[in-house]
């Protein structure tokens, strides 16, 4: 587990002068205090490494409480009173689930919360601040299998009905409540998602680390905000996730003593044990400490202080860390006179509990149960500083469900509980309900002008109202308009050649220059900046850093020098996608979570986004995210010596199965400068729900002027470019997006010139939102027969139109192929189909069929099909363009 066997474990072959040293000890403690015994204790392991003695680090403690039982606070609450309301919301939380399933199979979990409840009541009784005058709030991440609880108690103080409890899992009529924490299906309830394994570790330690970024740079109250902390709930299980411990050494690094890991140890994932033959707590305290983390471990609850204090020769601890996960789980299914058998199994152990009966030897509870132990913990992680701080808490999976699923391998998926296992349930936390009324499951509720109502309320009241509640909407910001990128707007010159990337960054310097937002632009990106042409940035705003600089860059004599600052304003991540798209979350909602509204731009390269990070993006979008993720160096031929793992030719189709996200694939400076403008209006200024998808190439081409009127029919997603003379003989309508478009533009000139067929010509930015206001409308005509059918934009655009439609980009098909039932006539499409590889633009282009002679041809195919022309034209075509009739499918090769 360490890598270090530990010292309990091992012969003592001189036990004598062992005893000696801890007498030692024993007396430096007693008469000049810890600090002093620590101080000696480094200075020997320093003083035998320096004389070659070989003494690797562990980062383990025993298995036994971090906190003692004499070091532990006073109990602030009354802790009947609270066990009491804990039982309550057990019944409450079990009996919604148990009712939810009587004529359904929504599902739902009992097992997790039954583990976690103390852990959950306490921070709800004592530490978790909301939103108020004098303190921001506390940000929770709760571990969505648990929300039943967290339901159960905002029942019991009326902030949900009965109704709404009994439609748990049940949301489409309108009444229900969502499965786990949806802020998309709760917006007003559900601050953060976390039920997708792993992410919710991970988006709170960008949430704790952006909480810092925003003082530091004076947007919130850095005093309140020092008050304020992330508290991450998650299960043992969910650690082997790769995102729940990946930034676990960045939290450290970067000293988020705003941050504590709440793990619930109770030893089980779904299936069977998380570590039947290790220790998982004694595993995570190693990976969290060699980490740099502040580790408290909350194993044994009180009823273990008297034995441990019994335990003169530490005989006790030895065996529990003798004892492996697997034989703990076990122990916790039997009972009393099993745990006396197999747990106190030597003479020695025996001796220590003979006068103990099986059932108080049963009544050795764990700390994850002990409101005294949790206590003392989260106070601890409170009032720490300079560290993150991590609390593992040992609890029994299925606490209180009995033969039903306590500790067994069975409790995840247990959902519905027979008469029996309810009554045993009910005898075992002291529940007034009678016999007669089991079988129903009535919830509980306490009168207001009861002691336990008012106690569960001046709690809360005490602590600034309810939790867990969600902001939705902050001031709004002033959006410049579109005049503010007037040079984006009209033609780049003669010779003058910039690409899409270019010209976004030109549209960040514009916002952060600009006196009303410019503060509010979170630029974000993964350790690429020079690629995008973002290294301007680092000298005139700087990269975030809570240390500053505390070195001179090697670059200090350039222009563009590397400088890093308290007050930076880029948010630089190295090579980490995940953790990027973690900060553009954060920056994102912090219209929510901070009450001030912040605009991130993400740039990344486009394979390296949607791809690797689909699960925090979907995320995102549940939780109402607002920003610009900026897909650069797009399009499967653009990055072209890059080869087969960078060229992307789907991530505009993958933004698409996304339904609050909006995406747009432009080819000129006036495209990208007409969407961001309009995407800063809907998101910062009417406060939209939504989050902006827009691939840039880095490409170098001229740029026209955008056509006169042009604006709104880019943001629908297609408009009239150019328009083919008005004569009489054959004629195409010809589609592009990106840097594809202008292979389209080149093949009207080839079709004019060489063939004498004209072409009318669409820039289509985006058929994303083609396709979806087409499938609107065709949605509509269903709904309403009766009525004037309405017409999708594409319908009306092309209406009257002659001759087939080709369109051509630079991903698969499919992205083009999405509006085909919009498209009146024969509609013929290109794309890039296939692995990509490496060679120069021309050739991929040539390769994948999507070139200018690539359009030109089916163009001409098209109007064969359509009788419109000979199809020897076609076959002069391939021999005109040196185009191989036996080339391979390039989805082949």
């Amino acid at each position: 587990m360490t890598g270090t066997p530990n010292a309990f474990l091992q012969t003592d072959p001189d036990a004598q002068e062992t005893q000696e040293w801890l007498q030692a000890l024993a007396g430096v403690i007693e008469n000049e205090g810890s600090e002093r015994a620590h101080f000696l204790i480094e200075k020997l392991i320093e003083s035998a490494r320096e004389d070659g003695v070989d003494i690797p680090y562990s980062a383990t403690t025993q298995y036994i409480n971090t906190i003692p039982a004499d070091a532990q606070p006073r109990y602030p609450g009354d802790p009947d009173m609270e066990i009491k309301l804990h039982s309550y919301i057990r019944w409450n939380a079990m009996a919604m689930v148990v009712r939810a399933n009587k004529h359904t199979n929504v599902g739902g979990h009992i097992a997790s919360f039954a583990s976690a409840a103390a852990l959950y009541d306490v921070g709800f009784s004592h530490f978790w601040h909301a939103p108020s005058a004098d303190h921001d709030g506390d940000m929770i991440y709760f571990q969505g299998h648990s929300v039943p609880g967290v339901y159960a108690r905002a029942f019991m103080l009326g902030r949900l009905s009965e109704e709404q409890m009994d439609n748990f899992r049940q949301e489409v009529g309108g009444k229900g409540i969502s499965s786990y924490p949806h802020p998309w299906l709760m917006p007003d309830f559900w601050q953060f998602p976390t039920v997708s394994m792993g992410l919710g570790p991970l988006q709170a330690i960008y949430t704790a680390r952006f909480t810092k970024y925003l003082a530091s740079r004076g947007l919130i109250d850095a005093a309140k905000a020092d008050q304020r902390k992330v508290w991450a709930f998650l299960g043992d299980g969910e650690t082997d996730e790769v995102e729940s411990l990946g930034a676990i050494g960045m939290a450290a690094r970067e000293k988020l003593d705003n941050l504590v890991f709440v793990i619930n140890c109770n030893l089980q994932r779904l299936d069977g044990p998380v570590r039947g033959n290790g220790k998982i707590i004694q595993e995570l305290e190693a990976e969290f400490r060699g980490a740099g983390w502040n580790v408290i471990k909350v194993i044994w609850g009180t009823h273990w202080d008297a034995l441990l204090q019994r335990d003169k020769k530490g005989i006790l601890k030895k065996r529990m860390m003798e004892c492996v996960d697997g034989e703990y789980q076990t122990f916790k299914a039997k009972n009393g006179a099993y745990v006396r058998e197999h747990f106190f199994n030597t003479p020695e152990l025996k001796e220590l509990v003979a006068d103990w009966t099986d059932d108080e030897i049963w009544q050795l509870n764990r700390g994850g149960h002990d409101l005294f132990k949790i206590f003392a913990a989260y106070k601890a992680a409170s009032e720490h500083k300079g560290q993150p701080t991590l609390i593992l808490a040992k609890t029994i999976k299925g606490f209180g469900m009995g033969g039903a699923g306590e500790a067994m391998n069975i409790s995840h998926q247990q959902k519905k509980l027979d008469l029996d296992a309810i009554r045993r349930f009910r005898d075992r936390f002291g529940l007034p309900v009678p016999d007669d009324q089991l079988e129903k499951l009535p919830y509980l509720k306490f009168p207001e002008d009861s002691a336990e109502y008012k106690y569960m309320m001046e709690r809360r009241m005490a602590l600034g109202g309810f939790l867990p509640q969600r902001r939705r909407t902050a001031d709004p910001l002033p959006v410049p308009p579109l005049s503010a990128f007037e040079a984006l707007l009209k033609a780049s010159g003669e010779g003058r050649e910039l690409s899409t990337t270019m010209a976004i960054v030109r549209i960040m310097n514009t916002l952060l220059k600009d006196k009303g937002i410019g503060r509010h632009i979170v630029p974000i990106v993964p350790d690429e900046s020079r690629t995008f042409g973002m290294e301007g940035m680092f000298r005139q705003y700087g990269i975030w850093n809570q240390q500053g600089q505390n070195y001179v860059p090697e670059d200090h004599d350039q222009l563009m020098f590397y400088k890093e600052s308290k007050t930076g304003q880029v948010l630089q991540e190295g090579i980490n996608e995940a953790g990027a798209m973690a900060d553009w979350i954060a920056a994102g909602t912090a219209y929510s979570v901070h009450n001030v509204q912040m605009v991130p731009f993400y740039i990344f390269y486009s394979m390296f986004g949607l791809q690797r990070t689909m699960d925090l993006c979907w995320a995102a979008a549940d939780q109402r995210t607002r920003g610009f993720m900026i897909g650069g160096t797009a399009g499967r031929t653009t990055l072209n010596g890059e080869g087969l793992q960078h060229e992307d030719g789907h991530s505009l189709l993958l933004a698409n199965m996304i339904p609050n996200c909006v995406s747009y694939d432009p080819t000129f400076q006036y495209e990208v400068a007409v969407v961001v403008q309009d995407g800063m209006r809907r998101m910062f200024a009417e406060q939209e729900d939504v989050y902006y998808y827009i691939t840039v190439m880095n490409e170098n081409y001229e740029h026209p002027e955008m056509p006169a009127g042009a604006e709104q029919d880019i943001l629908k997603g297609m408009y009239a470019f150019r328009k083919g003379a008005e004569k009489t003989g054959p004629r195409v309508q010809l589609m592009g997006s990106g840097t594809i478009f202008r292979e389209v533009i080149a093949a009207a000139d080839l079709l004019k010139n060489d063939w004498g067929v004209e072409a009318d010509i669409w820039g289509c930015p985006s058929f994303n939102e083609l396709a979806r206001d087409g499938q609107d409308a065709e949605r509509w005509n269903m709904l309403h027969p009766l009525e004037a059918p309405k017409q999708s934009h594409v319908a009306q655009k092309l209406a009257g139109a002659q001759g087939p439609v080709i369109a051509a980009t630079d991903y698969i098909r499919l992205f083009a192929e999405q509006i085909r039932p919009f498209v009146p006539g024969r509609y013929v499409t290109l794309g890039t189909d296939g692995f990509g590889r490496s060679d120069t633009r021309e050739q991929l282009r040539h390769f994948f069929e999507v070139d200018r002679h690539w359009v030109t041809l089916a163009a001409l195919k098209a109007l064969a099909d359509e009788g419109t022309i000979e199809r020897d034209k076609v076959a002069a075509a391939l021999v005109k363009y040196q185009l191989d009739p036996n080339k391979p499918n390039p989805l082949s090769v």
